[in-house]
């Protein structure tokens, strides 16, 4: 009988894809097929058995070489490896996985230590569950022997595979090729991860937050990866592949429709214009935003220029980069923000004067980083000044919670601009200068901070966080991690009311203004501005032109009086169900 095997995560990245899967971190080879030709399996048995043969005779070198270095208790690792290669019970299975059924011996290797690994894990015992590694090293020897030289690293990929990781860094995903990922899946992760906003950048389908489910699933396997809601299926029947096929050809549909949205301008029925920008991570994402017809970078992040490299950017790498976007954008506004990673990412800035935090999510980073490392702030402010005559420049602050560190903060930028005014520097004296709101206290403080800033830009990603108390890259409290959360929505109201009696602008920057359900309930509280990923535009665009002020008026204020995140969100999907019905069709898998 036939069994498909689903998975369901957290959905960062549009799209539906199906293809091959290849699994990366416990093995990472590419197996080029499941099948061999009738006539060829007995060549294929016996290449099992040399592949393994070989593999035991290493097996046996290394334990004799850590024996004699190490001690027999450490040589001993590598007899239980030696004893569970050749398990009479294992070979049999391979065999006939290549016998009777015309796999391949790649394929049967991995499917069938894999389904070891996995009765391994589901046993709930540590130590057991550990040994599943002891597993996956045996398939990783085999798998080398099997293939040779045709062994693939990522970046050596030559036919289209769908990723499934136990994780994947920021560097990893950046230099993913989409010509050959068609996307990837990962077993931990949140939706508001650097690898998730690079995956939405290079637009690749993509899921985070699986969970443990890399030892189910074997090299070569299809798979059908929806990034719209979340799920992966391995192995799936012919009926979820038609189905596949049907939902790809309808997303095509909206993909054409949508794209007709580039050009018009985000504005309501009754006449109401809509700011949406776009956040960009990297200098080349500029294109898509104006591809797109954003009306300016609402969030240009600027951690790329400290993790690309070992050694702390200067004046002249800041400089380049930003005038790269500025001058891409003409008169449209580019919001660049300073530096928002912590100490712990970044430890040759720190020069070994700052102990590393033991939770750094609450500890220096952004603002509070910059304060500390006034030199390197400095240098990023310079930058900015001098590429902001190119354009229409206005720099943010991070994470600001006190008034104390916007004041010092911006006393430092005033500090900047008299060095460039000595040195005959020019620069944009009147830069509009803002804060992102992403903590409580700068939400209770909103009328205190209206006075000073020019504008607000809410980071809805850590404020909620930091409102719910739930670590928003921990599946075991992902259920928490909720937008539609009545006291986020109530924290939005408070900082429009200070941002309209001062006459201040609010943009919101975070994953809600991504997040088509969510345009009419914050268009509806009085939002004007929002900014969000490039590929989500069109759709933001789409849904303020089929809806009326008075529409998102009437919804905002039902929304805000249900009391559970749930119910908020149940209903701003039907909502969204009803004015873009194409936005919201399930995949049905």
């Amino acid at each position: 009988m036939h069994i498909m095997k689903a998975f369901t995560g957290i959905a960062v990245s549009p799209g539906v894809v199906t293809g091959p899967v290849l699994v990366l971190g416990s093995e990472n080879f590419r197996i080029p097929g499941k099948f061999v030709m009738r006539d060829a399996v007995d060549a294929e048995v016996q290449r099992f058995h040399v592949a393994l043969d070989h593999v035991c005779r290493d097996l046996v070198a290394n334990e004799q070489l850590v024996s004699s270095q190490l001690g027999q208790q450490y040589g001993a690792i590598f007899s239980a490896h030696l004893q569970m290669a050749q398990d009479p019970r294992l070979v049999r299975e391979v065999e006939a996985l290549i016998r009777d059924h015309c796999r391949s011996p790649e394929f049967a290797v991995s499917r069938v230590l894999r389904s070891y690994a996995e009765q391994l894990q589901k046993l709930g015992d540590q130590y057991l569950s550990e040994r599943a590694l002891d597993i996956f090293d045996l398939e990783k020897r085999l798998l080398r022997q099997l293939l040779g030289e045709s062994r693939e690293e990522l970046r050596n990929l030559t036919t289209p595979v769908i990723l499934l990781a136990h994780d994947l860094t920021p560097g990893e995903t950046a230099a993913l090729d989409t010509r050959y990922v068609l996307g990837f899946a990962t077993e931990v992760g949140g939706h508001t991860s650097h690898t998730a906003i690079l995956a939405g950048a290079l637009e690749i389908p993509a899921i985070v937050g699986l969970g443990r489910c890399l030892a189910a699933v074997s090299g070569g396997e299809t798979a059908i990866l929806d990034g719209d809601h979340g799920q992966i299926i391995i192995d799936p029947d012919a009926e979820s592949l038609t189905r596949v096929r049907d939902s790809q050809a309808r997303s095509q549909r909206v993909r054409e429709r949508l794209g007709k949205m580039e050009t018009l301008p985000a504005e309501t029925q009754d006449g109401h214009r809509v700011s949406i920008c776009g956040n960009i991570e990297f200098p080349e994402e500029v294109r898509h935003c104006i591809k797109r017809g954003a009306d300016g970078i609402g969030l240009y992040r600027t951690e790329f220029l400290f993790l690309s490299g070992n050694r702390e950017p200067s004046e002249s790498d800041h400089y380049d980069a930003y005038c790269r976007v500025v001058e891409a954008c003409g008169d449209l506004p580019v919001v660049i923000r300073t530096l928002d990673i912590g100490a712990d990412k970044v430890p040759q800035l720190m020069e070994h004067q700052f102990s590393q935090s033991p939770n750094p999510m609450l500890g220096l980073r952004s603002i509070r980083l910059s304060l500390r490392s006034t030199g390197m702030f400095k240098r990023q402010l310079r930058a900015i000044l001098r590429a902001s005559v190119h354009g229409n420049v206005r720099i943010m602050f991070p994470l600001v919670s006190t008034l104390l560190e916007f004041r010092q903060a911006r006393m430092i930028l005033m500090d900047v601009m008299e060095d460039l005014e000595e040195e005959g520097i020019p620069f944009q004296r009147n830069i509009p200068l803002g804060m992102m709101v992403e903590v409580p206290s700068a939400v209770i403080l909103a009328e205190e901070f209206a006075r000073e800033v020019d504008f607000f830009s809410i980071g809805t990603n850590d404020l909620i966080q930091y409102t719910l108390a739930c670590d928003r890259s921990d599946p075991a409290v992902a259920n928490l991690y909720r937008s539609g959360d009545p006291s986020i929505l109530r924290l939005i109201q408070m900082v429009l009311k200070a941002a309209d009696n001062h006459g201040k602008a609010v943009t919101v920057c975070g994953q809600m203004s991504s997040d088509p359900r969510f345009i009419p309930l914050l268009l509806g509280m009085g939002l004007r501005s929002l900014s969000a990923t490039p590929q989500a535009i069109p759709r933001l665009k789409e849904v303020v032109r089929n809806l009326s002020m008075t529409e998102a008026v009437r919804i905002a204020q039902h929304a805000c009086s249900l009391d559970l995140a749930r119910d908020v969100e149940h209903y701003l999907q039907g909502e969204l169900a009803r004015l873009c019905p194409d936005l919201v069709n399930g995949s049905g898998f």
